[in-house]
């Protein structure tokens, strides 16, 4: 009798250490659960903002695009400083005749 009543309280004393250590390790993985889940959230947060910004950066690339595309219509109406130079040249010539 003795020696099933000490096998019981050893049975009783070996489970009450297992769910302690088990209640460590579940506190342990959950406090490291946790900070992962913390982490996480901070990498979200920072994804959403770069997310953001990379849409403003797009638009303003587009309407650079627009802009860049507008000048060179432009530019090609234009003439160069040597032809205007030409022209102006040109012109006093025939002015000259003209008043003569």
């Amino acid at each position: 009798m003795k020696k099933e009543l000490s096998k019981k309280n050893n049975n009783e004393s070996q489970t009450s250490e297992i769910k302690r250590y088990l209640g460590v390790l579940h506190e342990d993985y959950s406090s490291k659960l946790d900070l992962v889940v913390e982490q996480f959230g901070g990498i979200n947060k920072k994804l959403d903002s770069h997310t953001e910004m990379t849409g403003r950066i797009a638009e303003d690339v587009e309407i650079i695009k627009n802009d860049i595309e507008f000048l060179k219509g432009g530019m090609k109406k234009k003439v160069d400083y040597e032809e205007f130079q030409a022209l102006e040249k040109r012109t006093s010539l025939l002015e000259s005749k003209v008043r003569r």
